[in-house]
């Protein structure tokens, strides 16, 4: 069946507010390093205040993985809710100049566009702040089918399952992107959103909902409760018919349809920032994919984007990816 998009992502538009932070700043806003807690209005002013000079650019996980895949020459798609506010236009301008299809209605009243205030450690380590705003109003009415039927892969953030509308809208997007023969798959985002959602998550897996899940090392471990990875990937492959799990420093491993493949990560001169990392990995592994490469083949493409995308401040590429990968000597077709 002809197709008009490689990879169309869902998730929430948000314009990240990076700067590099002390610890004691996360001690005295009392913050453990590492996660992505929800804040409201009012948290956000506050940390606001905290922060050292920053940097703003258009991310949102879901949008980071939409940016990798055109980056990768492939055609682009993101569904995802801003408001007709300076943050929503900033975000608009910046995922349509990447050659991301990007067509969903604003919000014209009511919350501002989301923001997530990233606090970056001396380690590289990332603590996201997220108030969500008008990415809690994405609602079933936003998911297009012509544009979800037309893509070969859905990709979903596993951040839409905490507004019950937007797991509503998830829901109705994988059932599209089923009855047109395609396939669907789910990131888990945040090992704290794993804690809450757990059950739910195994639910899809389990029940075919999403063909292929995207983890790492620590998400998976607390999908399944235990500190051994092994044992958290022997249960994540009887569970999910499709998986790659990144595994930091040490690269990543893929599953599908009974294959397993690993991939080492690539050499980075200086270890900047890790927002973003997982969000490349799966833009390189789902344009691989998409375009029929080896299970290995498409586990080093994203493995390459997730190396080169912690060598800077920012979770989109600093680089064109097709142009890394032929540098790299890897496949793109």
């Amino acid at each position: 069946m002809a197709h008009k998009f490689d990879v169309l992502t869902i998730g929430n538009a948000i314009v990240d507010i990076l700067a590099h932070a002390e610890e004691k700043v996360l001690l005295d806003l009392g913050v453990t390093k590492g996660m992505m807690r929800l804040i409201d209005a009012d948290e956000a002013a506050r940390i606001y205040t905290l922060m050292g000079p920053a940097i703003e650019a258009s991310g949102g996980s879901a949008a980071n993985t939409a940016a990798g895949v055109a980056s990768f020459g492939g055609m682009a798609a993101y569904i995802g809710k801003v408001a007709t506010d300076e943050f929503g236009r900033i975000f608009s301008h910046d995922i349509n100049a990447l050659g991301v299809h990007f067509a969903t209605a604003p919000l014209s009243s009511g919350a501002p566009t989301a923001r997530s205030m990233i606090l970056i450690t001396p380690d590289a380590e990332r603590t996201m702040n997220t108030y969500l705003g008008a990415c809690q109003q994405l609602t079933e009415d936003d998911i297009d089918e012509t544009v979800v039927g037309g893509a070969l892969h859905t990709y979903l953030e596993g951040y839409l399952w905490d507004p019950p509308a937007a797991k509503i809208a998830f829901r109705k997007a994988a059932a599209i992107a089923h009855a047109h023969g395609r396939e669907v798959s789910i990131t888990l985002s945040d090992s704290f959103c794993v804690d809450r959602y757990r059950a739910e998550f195994l639910e899809l897996m389990r029940t075919g909902t999403v063909d292929l899940v995207f983890a790492n090392k620590d998400e998976v471990r607390a999908l399944y409760e235990t500190s051994d990875l092994d044992t958290a990937v022997t249960c994540f492959r009887q569970d999910c018919r499709s998986g790659a799990v990144t595994l930091g420093g040490d690269g990543a491993l893929a599953f599908r349809e009974g294959e397993l493949a690993t991939a080492s990560a690539y050499p980075v001169e200086t270890l900047t920032d890790m927002t973003g990392a997982g969000d490349q990995f799966a833009a390189g592994f789902l344009y691989g994919i998409a375009r029929g490469l080896p299970l290995k083949a498409a586990t080093e493409l994203g493995c390459m984007a997730g190396s080169e995308c912690v060598g800077h401040i920012g979770p989109r590429p600093a680089v064109n990816l097709a142009q890394l990968a032929r540098d790299t000597g890897l496949r793109l077709s």
